[in-house]
């Protein structure tokens, strides 16, 4: 079975481009591109990309569920961790934000690296 990384883009051997065009002279043709390294993972440009999206995002969707009712951000819901700087712009002060009421609280360095700390209010 062959690792070579191949473009996911459904027309990229449409694209009529020098770097598409392989083979011997006189049989040559256009051919999917490997896919780049540098800004896409599967895609070897935007315009592939976006025509794989095209064709599969609304089944996507579907798939991992479609929203059908408006989200609401509400003060209980509302906490985000963020941090202060100081005037320096050297050091940093974790705090726990409310995005609606701007109150803060503190939080330790590790409790905001920690992706599974939430905010216990006590109430």
């Amino acid at each position: 079975m062959s690792k070579l990384k191949l473009c996911q883009g459904p027309a990229c051997h449409t694209y009529t481009t020098k770097d598409r065009l392989k083979g011997p002279a006189g049989s040559k043709t256009y051919q999917t591109r490997r896919r780049s390294n540098l800004l896409f993972d599967e895609f070897c440009s935007m315009n592939c990309q976006h025509d794989w999206l095209d064709i599969h995002v609304t089944r996507a969707i579907d798939h991992f569920g479609r929203t059908t009712e408006p989200k609401h951000l509400t003060e209980d819901n509302a906490w985000t961790k963020d941090y202060n700087w100081d005037r320096d712009y050297e050091n940093r002060t974790y705090v726990y934000r409310n995005k609606i009421t701007r109150e803060q609280r503190p939080l330790t360095e590790q409790q905001f690296n920690d992706n599974t700390y939430t905010l216990n209010t006590g109430e």
